[in-house]
């Protein structure tokens, strides 16, 4: 077998199981909060689950991610879920409740963040080659979940940050705000891909992962390796 079949499929199996740990947690989450707080949308149509299968797009979750990691040479990665369906006028208090049910999907990456943090105390007790790709799966877990919570607190709808920031901001700022989530996808994809692509034509640096996403992660990664007692 080639040798870069073999980096390929080792890779993936490192990222896969938390790629799909983290997205299932995260959209069950949402459901979960939607359906404590009266909304019971998202569990009568199965999303409360812990069945991955049950929040993958097709096109989102596995052909889009695979194009551009493979693409990037293993470097970038960018994908999404099937949104939980919530029905916010079913919510007990619509507005204060639809904060919790979009900080619902972040916080519990943060937790399976801190969950992998915890297991790498594991790490050393096993044979070194497992350990070895325990120590990059887990590292990987840590790190994705961290990204997957900071990127959907960045404050356009339809990102979880846009629901938190429209039932928060006063009226005059959150109507404004929450017209956005039709155009939210092609915003998304501007300063994704376009913005910085354009920026380094003109030799520039404008992508918002490295100046903006990037170093909230670092802190976070800090406070939760610290908090799970490594160092």
């Amino acid at each position: 077998m080639d040798i870069d079949v073999l980096g390929f499929v080792y890779d993936l199996s490192v990222w896969a199981l938390p790629v799909l740990l983290a997205i299932t947690l995260h959209e069950a989450a949402h459901g979960y909060a939607a359906w404590k707080l009266g909304d019971d949308t998202a569990y009568r149509r199965g999303r409360v689950s812990f069945n991955p299968l049950r929040h993958i797009d097709p096109f989102g979750t596995i052909l889009l991610p695979a194009i551009l990691l493979i693409g990037s040479g293993g470097k970038f990665m960018f994908g999404y879920a099937k949104p939980v369906p919530v029905a916010f006028h079913r919510l007990f208090k619509p507005r204060r409740d639809m904060v919790w049910v979009a900080l619902a999907g972040p916080g519990a990456n943060v937790v399976l963040a801190f969950a992998g943090a915890i297991a790498f105390h594991i790490v050393p007790l096993v044979p070194p080659v497992v350990g070895a790709w325990l120590a990059q799966m887990l590292g990987f877990m840590i790190f994705f979940n961290l990204l997957l919570a900071v990127f959907n607190m960045v404050p356009l709808p339809p990102l979880d940050g846009g629901r938190v920031a429209v039932g928060l901001l006063p009226d005059s700022l959150a109507f404004p705000l929450a017209r956005l989530e039709r155009f939210g996808f092609l915003i998304l994809v501007a300063v994704l891909f376009i913005v910085p692509f354009v920026g380094g034509q003109f030799g520039f640096e404008l992508n918002i992962f490295l100046w903006a996403i990037l170093p909230i992660v670092d802190v976070l990664h800090g406070v939760v390796v610290a908090l799970a007692g490594h160092g």
